[in-house]
């Protein structure tokens, strides 16, 4: 049997077994109380992330092959360095085969970028590959300057990990979906918000079930920006544990 088909059919197998959802569910629910996704680093700088979704948005990269990736929410980097080094694989296995590497970019968008945060980013090997804007990622101002620093480039993919409100992300995904063309994709992160029990949270947020970015996403595919895109779970079937249920966004 072919792999790839064995492992889709292993993966509905877990998917559908309740043990093993619910087993998923009270592991996000435990990690969450002890901020385990803080705890990770990628090729030097921290990375708010699960592993299994490292994984997951390293998979997306190189399946969707974009020239350049749009991030709202930088935080200390390591997203955004996640996102160069696969970019980078690309281009260097385009030169490899002889071709000419396209100058690929990672942009990346946060209304408050520390001064420290920048230097360790800009310091980083990657740096040429990336550009910081400081800005609200739903202010067209910003927008803007998001356009300006693409410079007509067209296979774009976009992250969104910013303000997890249900309109900061609603506002978002009308906003950069227009820049994701036909085979690309958008993953939203942070959905499982939807599903987390408020007291899970070791801070007060004010995003919660109901106010999430799942909720986002279910409202902005209702809509004739959405129109285009559909949920893709291939992944997520596969690797199970993710803190982005339902927030991959592929456009048709």
């Amino acid at each position: 049997m072919d792999f790839a088909i064995k492992r889709a059919e292993m993966a509905e197998r877990n998917w559908a077994d309740p043990a093993c959802r619910a087993a998923v569910q009270q592991w996000h629910d435990a990690s969450r109380s002890f901020d385990y996704q803080y705890m990770f680093e990628w090729m030097g700088r921290p990375i708010i992330q699960d592993p299994q979704d490292v994984c997951a948005i390293q998979e997306l990269i190189w399946r969707y092959q974009p020239d350049a990736i749009v991030e709202t929410g930088i935080a200390r980097g390591g997203s955004l360095v996640l996102s160069a080094s696969v970019l980078a694989s690309i281009g260097y296995g385009e030169m490899l085969r002889g071709q000419a590497p396209v100058q690929r970019k990672v942009i990346g968008v946060d209304i408050d970028i520390r001064a420290h945060n920048r230097e360790a980013i800009e310091a980083h090997a990657l740096a040429p590959m990336i550009t910081l804007i400081q800005g609200s990622s739903i202010d067209q101002g910003t927008f803007g300057e998001v356009k300006q620093a693409l410079g007509g480039i067209e296979r774009v993919m976009v992250f969104l990990d910013s303000n997890h409100t249900r309109d900061h992300v609603y506002d978002e995904l009308q906003l950069y979906a227009p820049l994701v063309p036909s085979g690309s994709a958008i993953f939203v992160m942070d959905t499982g918000i939807e599903f987390a029990p408020v007291d899970s949270f070791n801070v007060t947020r004010p995003w919660g079930p109901g106010n999430s970015p799942l909720t986002a996403v279910d409202d902005f595919l209702a809509t004739e920006a959405g129109a285009d895109f559909s949920k893709d779970l291939s992944i997520e079937k596969r690797h199970l544990l993710t803190c982005a249920p339902q927030g991959l966004l592929v456009r048709a």
